[in-house]
C-alpha cells in the first residue's frame, strides 16, 4: 500500500489504483460498492504514509540501496519457474517478482516470522516453515545458503525479541556505541559490569564465565532489566552519576561487596545504600553481589599475578587434515586422503595453515561454532588417532596423527576451549564424543533447554541445565531406546524418568544417534557387556525367564527338550544385536526353542557364572558351613554376576514347584543346568550337585526375606490354580497367558485370575468371568470386556470377536482390563437400524493433544465439521456443502484409529460427552486428539457409527452366536462323547439318556432346536434353579 498514490473513480462501478508503475482497473457489482472500497483504500493509504515500520515504508531507496534490509537478493523457490527476489528485513521476509518491483516496493507477499523456523534440508537448499506453509529455497552455492539462513535466523531472533529495553538504554548517547569494540546499536550488556556491548564481543565476555561478566540480551531477557537496572546502566554509562563511577572502580580493586561496615545498624554495603535511599547503588551491589574480581595471590617470590580464569587455551602443533565433508564418515579414510597443516588454537580460533611460516590461514572455525568432538577409536582411518571436529554450519572436520598422546592433548585443549565452566567435570572422562544437545526432561516438556553431554563406554554423562552435578545416564540399563519423528528426537527412557534429545544439527545428531546406538548395545561375549535391566540381570535372560514363567511352567520335559536348532540360533543372534527390541509373544516363539537358546546364552557365556571354587564347596558334609562358604563365593562375584545368579536360581525354584506337571524336579534341573553353567562336559557330577543346592536353599544361600518369598508363593498359587483350573476342563495348553481381570470396578474381591490363550475372544473371555462367578446373563444384559486407560480417564469396549492376547501385550501400566455391562449397547442397536446407510457428519470440538515432545496443537478446544465413512474420518475447518470437492485439513483411515469414550480433566473438555482418539500407522507413528459432543445422544450415535465402519456393522453378537460362546465345553478325559445338560425331575433325566443310548444324533438336534426355542420364547434366568449334570460314564442302557 505504500507505493500506491492515488485512488480514482473511472466509471460506473469501475475504480483505477495507481501505483508508481503500473495501474490496476477494478470493476465492483455497485456504485455503492465501488465507493466503500475507494473510501476504505484511501483512509488505508493515508494511514500507511504516518507510519515508517509497515511493510512498504520498511524501504527506502538511497542510490539504489537499502539501509534496512539485512539481505537481498535472487533465490529460486520450489514450485515457481523463475527465481524471485527475497529481501530479509527486520523482523520479516519479503517476496517479490524481480529487482525492479524490489526497487519499486510492490511485492508478492511478506512472512511475520515471530512464526517461522528456518530449517537446513540438504546442500544447497533450506525450509523456512510456517503455520500456512513451507517455503523451500535453493541457493546458488553452500555459503550463499549459509548467509540466507543466517539472516533469516536473525530475523526470527528479532522478531520475537523486545526492543522496548534497548530503546531506553540507547536513549543515552554514550550507550550507542560497544563499549569494547564501538560498533553502532550494541543489543547486548553486562548487568555486573554496566556497559553495552555488541553480539560479537558478548561472545567474547561469556568466555570469561558468568562469575566475571553477567551477559544478557537486551531485547530478549526482558525480565532481567528492572526499573533500577536501566538507570544505573544510563548512569553510569553516560557518566552523571560520580558516587557510582567510584564504586565501580573500588569493586574492581578489590573491595567486597559484602565487608563488614563497623556499623552494627547497617553491617554492609548493602545496608548502607538502603538507609541512605541509594536504589541505585543498592542494584549495582546486588548484581555484583558473586562477581568474582581479581585477587593478589601471596608469592614467594617478588612477582605477583591476577588469578582470573583465561578466556581461551592455547596450543598449536602440526595435524594431517582431510577435506571438510557434509556427511558422516562411513568409510575409511586412507593416508592419502590427508594432507598436512600447522594448526593453532588461540583466543577462541582454531586456524590450520599450509605451513608454520605462513601466514594467511587456509581455514578457520571459532569455538563457539563448535557443537560437539568425537575422539575416533585406534586405527579408525589412516593415522593410528584421529578427532572429528562438528560445527554449527553443518560440516565434519577431520584430524589425524600417528601419536595418540598428541592427539588426546589437542582433543583435550579444543574440549576446554569450548566447554563452559560449570561442564568442565566431563573432561575428567575419557570420552570418545563430546558436545552440546537440545533435550526435553523432567516435568516440563514446553521448552528445549541445552545441555553438555559426554559419552564414555556405555555411560552417557551429562549436565543439564539447572543441574548442579554431572548425571550419569547407563545406556545398556535403559527400558526403551528409539527415535521418533523424522529422525528428529531420540527417546531414552529410563526406569524413573525419560529424556528426549533433539536434533538441531542433522549431522551432528545423527553422529550422536549412531554412537549411542552402539553403546547401549550389546558389545561382547561376558556378563557385563550385555544389555541389562535395572537389576543389573542381562535382558537377554529376564526376557526368556518372563516368557517361560508366564507360558511354559507346566510344559513337560521344560529345559530337558531340545528346540529347533535353527530357531534357537535365529533367536539368540536376534537377542544378542538388540534385546532390548525383542517381544517373545506365544504363538510366534515355542517354549523350547526359548529355554534351549537360554541354555546356549549361558554355555556361550565368556567369563561364565561360577568358578572352581563352588565345586569344592559341594563336597562339603556340613550344611551349615557348605551355606555359609556358598554366602562368600556369593557376595565374592561381580555384581551382575550376582544379580543373575540369583535371577537364575529363582526361575529354578519356581519350575521345580511345578514339577507335578513339568516332571523337572530339582534332581532334574541340577542334571541339566549344572554342565551348562559350570561349561564342561557333564562328566563332573560336582556341578549338578553345586546347581541342586543353590535350588534347594535358595532361601537362605540368597538371603531370601519374608515379604519377597510371600508374594513369590502367591505368584507360584496363582499360576498353579490357573494351570489346575485348565487341566480339569481338558483344556490346558502350555503357553497360556494368565493375566488378571476385574469384574464390574477394580478391587480385590473383584479381580479374577484369568488363563487367556492365544485363541481367546472378547466375548469369550466375558463368558469365562460370568460363569465362574455364576452370573446368567438376562434379557437386554450386553456384557462387555472393557480396556481401561486410567491416565487418561478413558475406557474402550472391545468387540466380542477381539482377541484378547495382543490387548494383553500392548497395556501400559496404567491400563487394565474388566468385564461389565454396556449400558449403551441398547441404544446405540436401535440408532443402528434405524439409520440409513454407514456414513455421519456433523460438527463436534476438537482438539488435538500435544504429545511428549511438546509438538501439535494443545490450545482448547475448537468446531470443526466432521464426516466419517467406511473408509477414514475427515475433518474441515468448516461446514462443507459439497465436502467431495474440498480437500480436508486432516484425513485418519479408519483402520488405524482407537475410540475410547472419556476426557481427562486436565485436558479442561467443554462437556462430558466425549472420546479420546488414538491413531497409530503401520511407520509406528502415532497421534491423539479428544472429541467432544453436546448431548449424550449424540455420542452414542457418534460412537455406534465409529463401530459399525469398523466391524463392518457387526458391533454385537446375535443370540445363537452367543449361545455357543457360553457352552460348556467337553471334558477331553471323557472321549468324544457329547454331554447332555439334564433338566426336570428324574423321570425326563432317565428318558433322555434312554433316547441318547437309542439315537444320539437324533437327540442332539431336538436339544438344539428345543434350546433355540426356549431362548425365543423366556429370558435365560427361567431354567437358572435347574439341576444339570453330565454323563459321565455309560455302560449298556445304564449310568
Amino acid at each position: 500500500m505504500s507505493s500506491v498514490t492515488r485512488v480514482t473513480s473511472i466509471g460506473d462501478q469501475k475504480f483505477e489504483v495507481i501505483t508508481n508503475n503500473r495501474t490496476f482497473a477494478f470493476r465492483a457489482e455497485s456504485d455503492a460498492d465501488r465507493n466503500d472500497w475507494i473510501r476504505a483504500l484511501q483512509k488505508t493509504v493515508e494511514d500507511r504514509k504516518g507510519r515508517c515500520l509497515d511493510r512498504g515504508s520498511v524501504f527506502h531507496a538511497s542510490g539504489g540501496s537499502f539501509e534496512a534490509v539485512d539481505k537481498c537478493g535472487p533465490l529460486e523457490l520450489r514450485g515457481y519457474k523463475s527465481k524471485l527476489y527475497v529481501a530479509v528485513a527486520g523482523d520479516k521476509v519479503f517476496l517479490y517478482k524481480n529487482a525492479e518491483e524490489f526497487r519499486l516496493g510492490i511485492g508478492i507477499t511478506y512472512i511475520e516470522m515471530n512464526v517461522g523456523n528456518v530449517k537446513d534440508v540438504d546442500r544447497r537448499g533450506f525450509d523456512l516453515t510456517t503455520p500456512y506453509r513451507i517455503f523451500s529455497f535453493l541457493a546458488d552455492t553452500d555459503q550463499e545458503k549459509e548467509d540466507w539462513v543466517e539472516a533469516m535466523r536473525q530475523s526470527i531472533s528479532e522478531a520475537l525479541s523486545h526492543s522496548e529495553v534497548a530503546e531506553r538504554i540507547w536513549s543515552a548517547e554514550a550507550n550507542r556505541l560497544c563499549a569494547d569494540c564501538g560498533a553502532p546499536n550494541p543489543d547486548w550488556g553486562s548487568i555486573n559490569l554496566c556497559v553495552v556491548i555488541c553480539k560479537r564481543c558478548a561472545g567474547e565476555h561469556r568466555g570469561l564465565g558468568p562469575s566475571i561478566s553477567k551477559v544478557r540480551s537486551l531485547k530478549m531477557d526482558k525480565k532481567v532489566w528492572t526499573e533500577e537496572l536501566i538507570e544505573v546502566r544510563a548512569l553510569c554509562a553516560a557518566v552523571t552519576t560520580t558516587d557510582l563511577a567510584e564504586t565501580l572502580s573500588l569493586l574492581f580493586c578489590g573491595a567486597e561487596v559484602s565487608c563488614s561496615s563497623g556499623d552494627p545498624v547497617c553491617p554492609n554495603p548493602m545496608a548502607l545504600a538502603e538507609a541512605a535511599g541509594q536504589r541505585l547503588q543498592m542494584e549495582f551491589l546486588l548484581q555484583n553481589k558473586t562477581s568474582e574480581t581479581p585477587q593478589l595471590d601471596v608469592c614467594t617470590s617478588l612477582e605477583k599475578h591476577y588469578s582470573v580464569v583465561l578466556p581461551s587455551v592455547a596450543h598449536n602443533g602440526f595435524l594431517y587434515k582431510a577435506p571438510s565433508m557434509a556427511k558422516l564418515v562411513h568409510e575409511r579414510k586412507a593416508r592419502e586422503e590427508f594432507s598436512r597443516r600447522w594448526c593453532h588454537l588461540h583466543d577462541g580460533i582454531f586456524s590450520y595453515y599450509e605451513s608454520n611460516t605462513s601466514t594467511v590461514p587456509n581455514g578457520e572455525m571459532r569455538v563457539q561454532e563448535i557443537v560437539s568432538l568425537v575422539h575416533n577409536p585406534i586405527d579408525a582411518h589412516g593415522f593410528t588417532s584421529t578427532f572429528e571436529v562438528y560445527v554449527e554450519s553443518e560440516r565434519l572436520y577431520l584430524f589425524g596423527l600417528d601419536n595418540p598422546e598428541g592427539i588426546k592433548e589437542w582433543v583435550k585443549c579444543i574440549a576446554k576451549s569450548f566447554l563452559p565452566l560449570a561442564a568442565e567435570g566431563l573432561l575428567s572422562h575419557d570420552f570418545e564424543r563430546l558436545g552440546r544437545l537440545q533435550y526435553k526432561g523432567g516435568l516440563n516438556l514446553e521448552r528445549a533447554k541445552e545441555g553438555w553431554f559426554a559419552l564414555e563406554q556405555s555411560t552417557l554423562y551429562a549436565y543439564l541445565e539447572g543441574s548442579e552435578k554431572e548425571e550419569a545416564i547407563h545406556l545398556r540399563k535403559l527400558q526403551e531406546l528409539s527415535i521418533q519423528g523424522d529422525n528428529e528426537v531420540l527417546v531414552l527412557v529410563e526406569r524413573r524418568r525419560t529424556l528426549y534429545i533433539q536434533g538441531e544439527r542433522k549431522l551432528d545428531f545423527l553422529g550422536w544417534v549412531a554412537a549411542i546406538q552402539k553403546a547401549a548395545g550389546s558389545s561382547g561375549d561376558t556378563l557385563s557387556e550385555q544389555q541389562l535391566t535395572d537389576t543389573d540381570v542381562p535382558v537377554i535372560v529376564d526376557r526368556c525367564i518372563d516368557y517361560i514363567t508366564q507360558c511354559g511352567l507346566s510344559s513337560e520335559g521344560l529345559y530337558r527338550k531340545s528346540g529347533q536348532n535353527s530357531k534357537t540360533t535365529g533367536l539368540l543372534e536376534v537377542l544378542r544385536r538388540d534385546a532390548r527390541k525383542v517381544r517373545l509373544k506365544e504363538g510366534e516363539h515355542q517354549v523350547d526353542d526359548v529355554a534351549n537358546t537360554l541354555k546356549r546364552f549361558f554355555r556361550d557365556i565368556g567369563d561364565g557364572l561360577f568358578t572352581k571354587d563352588w565345586l569344592v564347596t559341594s563336597s562339603l558334609e556340613d550344611e551349615k558351613e557348605k551355606i555359609s562358604r556358598y554366602r562368600r563365593l556369593l557376595n565374592g562375584l561381580p555384581g551382575v554376576n550376582r544379580a543373575t545368579v540369583k535371577a537364575l536360581i529363582n526361575h529354578l525354584y519356581r519350575v521345580q514347584c511345578f514339577a507335578d506337571m513339568n516332571q523337572m524336579n530339582t534332581h532334574n534341573l541340577a542334571i541339566v543346568f549344572g554342565p551348562t553353567l559350570f561349561q564342561t562336559d557333564g562328566q563332573d557330577y560336582k556341578a549338578g550337585r553345586v546347581v541342586e543346592d543353590l535350588i534347594r536353599c535358595y532361601v537362605d544361600i540368597f538371603s531370601v526375606d519374608e515379604e519377597e518369598m510371600r508374594k513369590q508363593q502367591e505368584e507360584i498359587t496363582a499360576i498353579m490354580k490357573m494351570r489346575i483350573a485348565g487341566s480339569s476342563s481338558g483344556t490346558q495348553q502350555a503357553g497360556d497367558f494368565i493375566c488378571t481381570v476385574y469384574l464390574e470396578e477394580k478391587k480385590t474381591e473383584t479381580e479374577q485370575h484369568i488363563r487367556v490363550p492365544a485363541t481367546m475372544t472378547a466375548e469369550e473371555l466375558v463368558f469365562e468371568i460370568l460363569d465362574r462367578r455364576k452370573i446368567v446373563m438376562k434379557e437386554k444384559d450386553f456384557w462387555s470386556c472393557f480396556e481401561v486407560n486410567e491416565r487418561e480417564e478413558a475406557e474402550r469396549p472391545l468387540h466380542y470377536s477381539e482377541k484378547v492376547l495382543p490387548i494383553l501385550h500392548s497395556l501400559g501400566k496404567d491400563s487394565y482390563l474388566v468385564v461389565k455391562r454396556q449400558l449403551s449397547m441398547d441404544s446405540m442397536l436401535l440408532y443402528l437400524a434405524s439409520k440409513v446407510g454407514d456414513s455421519k457428519h456433523g460438527m463436534m470440538k476438537f482438539r488435538e493433544e500435544k504429545n511428549l515432545l511438546g509438538l501439535g496443537l494443545s490450545t482448547g478446544f475448537h468446531d470443526r465439521y466432521f464426516i466419517l465413512n467406511s473408509e477414514c474420518l475427515r475433518l474441515y475447518k468448516e461446514v462443507r456443502v459439497s465436502p467431495p470437492n474440498h480437500k480436508p485439513e486432516k484425513e485418519w483411515p479408519v483402520k488405524n484409529l482407537k475410540i475410547y469414550l472419556g476426557i481427562k480433566k486436565k485436558a479442561r473438555p467443554p462437556s462430558c460427552w466425549g472420546f479420546t482418539v488414538f491413531f497409530e500407522n503401520e511407520k509406528m507413528e502415532k497421534q491423539q486428539w479428544y472429541l467432544c459432543c453436546d448431548t449424550q445422544m449424540e455420542l452414542r450415535a457418534w460412537f455406534a457409527t465409529f463401530l459399525s465402519v469398523q466391524h463392518g456393522g457387526n458391533i454385537w453378537p446375535s443370540e445363537s452366536s452367543k449361545i455357543r460362546a457360553s457352552r460348556i465345553q467337553q471334558d477331553s478325559r471323557l472321549g468324544n462323547i457329547s454331554l447332555i445338560p439334564l433338566r426336570g425331575n428324574e423321570s425326563e433325566m432317565r428318558n433322555s439318556v434312554a433316547a441318547f443310548t437309542t439315537d444320539p444324533l437324533t437327540v442332539r438336534l431336538g436339544l438344539r432346536q428345543q434350546r433355540a426355542c426356549r431362548v425365543e420364547q423366556t429370558p435365560l434366568t427361567r431354567h437358572s434353579s435347574h439341576t444339570q449334570a453330565h454323563v459321565c460314564e455309560r455302560r449298556g442302557n445304564t449310568v
